[in-house]
């Protein structure tokens, strides 16, 4: 059979004038008809960090999918920029709207807006925590990244945020820690499969309400990850937990400039639900001879 994979860039900054803002993703509708093996086989074809699978819940729905997630390693419980790509998808076909996504994570609903020609969508993360990080493991972690201990932010304790996904947090006290950024892929890859880790989101206060960041990400077979939305999520409520921000209150992500696909994720946090609100935009990317995959 031949698969049909449409290709977003998600969070792309639209202040930017780089010619390829934002993180790509791959993104197939009607993938019901999938089994679990040519999801992967799709997935490490594309070679991006996540594809999603949409599979409609009741026959004809536009607005209700089993969504899974696939990095070109494994599957993903859930995948933030793959997500507002897929909900832009549905709603440049079936008009904007609420999308509910039933994840490994649990339910996600999208709410996509149309702002003339542009299509925004936010997401809402399952309820986030987080949790203080072992003084071993935060060594090693820093052993890794290449990190001195005094390169990292004291009003910003290390910790492991959740937002249906587990994220290592670093807060970093200078901007040049993160454009210097040079880790070791393999020990880093090794420690965060040991602790279930999806990224490590290592981040500098850069203003009020906005944050820079990078997010290393081997366990999804890439380096870095130029837009994460699952990691802002867990940022968000990393924030919120820790009593960092007054909510409620937006806060602004720009992660992916030291890459070159420069992104903007726009953060909402309140004090009055569980999850968070990541908002982006996500844009087709032009067809590529992925765009159709012959699977056995």
């Amino acid at each position: 059979m031949t698969g049909e994979v449409l290709r977003y860039a998600a969070f792309p900054d639209e202040d930017s004038t780089s010619s390829s803002p934002g993180n790509p993703a791959g993104v197939v509708l009607g993938a019901e008809t999938l089994t679990e093996a040519q999801m992967q086989t799709i997935a490490e074809t594309i070679g991006y960090s996540e594809t999603a699978f949409l599979a409609p819940i009741g026959p004809g729905s536009r607005d209700e999918f089993r969504t899974r997630y696939f990095s070109p390693k494994a599957e993903v419980d859930f995948c933030g920029h793959a997500t507002i790509a897929a909900a832009v998808a549905v709603a440049e076909r079936h008009g904007a709207g609420d999308v509910v996504m039933v994840t490994n994570a649990g339910r996600v609903t999208v709410r996509t807006q149309e702002h003339g020609r542009t299509i925004t969508a936010t997401l809402t993360s399952p309820a986030t925590s987080s949790r203080p990080v072992a003084p071993r493991v935060l060594t090693a972690a820093l052993s890794a990244l290449r990190l001195p201990p005094e390169s990292l932010d004291p009003r910003y304790p290390a910790r492991v945020a959740f937002a249906g996904n587990h994220h290592l947090v670093l807060g970093v006290t200078e901007a040049h820690v993160l454009d210097d950024l040079d880790y070791d892929y393999v020990s880093l890859d090794a420690l965060m499969a040991l602790e279930g880790w999806t990224t490590v989101h290592v981040f500098h206060h850069a203003g009020h309400h906005l944050y820079t960041a990078r997010n290393a990400f081997p366990p999804g077979g890439v380096r870095e990850d130029p837009a994460t939305g699952a990691a802002a999520a867990a940022f968000g409520g990393y924030l919120r937990e820790l009593g960092l921000v007054e909510v409620p209150c937006t806060v602004t992500v720009l992660q992916g400039h030291q890459m070159g696909s420069p992104s903007r994720l726009m953060v909402g946090i309140d004090g009055d639900h569980p999850g968070i609100e990541v908002t982006g935009t996500a844009t087709r990317l032009s067809p590529s001879p992925y765009d159709e995959i012959d699977l056995p």
